[in-house]
């Protein structure tokens, strides 16, 4: 017995099983992250102030130019198919899971980046942003009194001063020794450091695990799923289908992310 519908469409919708299932799992997701925009929207209007130029522009450029390859070569292994050329489809398929792994490899630099980049605060009202010696990561200043030889002091780099910012202690970003005692607050710049970071994680976080389910699933079209193009490669060239789709929303998503999150 073989399962209706699965190449050719359903006289009802006009779509095979699977592309109808897939499109109505796509309108969930847009409610999903359409409220986590609107919540954004509604934290962002509401907000005294908003923080600008926290995020790398150069990596977040560089990364929404990977995943627009990455959507055009997920297309080019679907026509190779189309047109029975399954090793420039193995081709294309293979440089669109390579290109996914790299955005994801770009977004933990950045990751790591902010949480081994700190506020610090001191008794003397000094509020300063910037790197401890040897990046060490996520430190606390109850983490860093904890520990079994805690020092007495830190070596801290601050940023260089923003255009229209004008701090007299980081002007040229000089190391600076911290005595611990006169540390008040020592946070790396996670989710808990306000707001925009929360959103920030929860966001890109949540897109980067779609990425990673792409991965998968894209991967294993790629590697054991392909045996069905032996024998059953219209079922095939359709899962490969339905899988770019999946791709072009996650890609979708990110092109409101990028301006929304780093340039706005």
């Amino acid at each position: 017995m073989t399962i209706p519908h699965t190449v050719e469409p359903r006289p009802d919708t006009g779509l095979y099983n699977a592309k109808l299932g897939v499109w109505l799992f796509l309108a969930s997701e847009v409610m999903l992250f359409g409220a986590l925009f609107s919540s954004y929207i509604l934290l962002r209007v509401g907000a005294p102030e908003w923080p600008q130029r926290q995020l790398s522009i150069p990596l977040g450029t560089l990364n929404t130019f990977v995943l627009i390859l990455s959507s055009i070569s997920v297309v080019m292994a679907w026509m190779a198919l189309k047109g029975r050329d399954f090793a420039r489809f193995k081709l294309w398929q293979g440089t669109t899971v390579l290109l996914a792994v790299l955005f994801i490899t770009i977004k933990g630099f950045e990751y790591h980046d902010k949480f081994t980049h700190y506020y610090v605060q001191t008794q003397d009202g000094r509020a300063l942003t910037g790197h401890l010696d040897g990046d060490p990561f996520n430190l606390s200043l109850a983490r860093l009194r904890a520990s079994p030889s805690p020092p007495k002091e830190i070596v801290f780099h601050p940023d260089p001063p923003r255009a229209g910012h004008t701090e007299a202690a980081n002007a040229h970003g000089e190391a600076l020794k911290l005595e611990l005692s006169q540390i008040t607050k020592l946070e790396a710049f996670g989710p808990w450091r306000g707001t925009f970071f929360a959103v920030y994680f929860v966001l890109t976080g949540l897109h980067a695990l779609h990425v990673i389910g792409g991965i998968i699933v894209l991967g294993y079209f790629w590697g054991p799923g392909s045996r069905m193009w032996r024998t059953e490669p219209e079922r095939f060239t359709n899962r490969v289908e339905v899988g770019g789709l999946y791709w072009h929303f996650v890609e979708l998503v990110w092109i409101f992310l990028f301006p929304t999150l780093y340039l706005l």
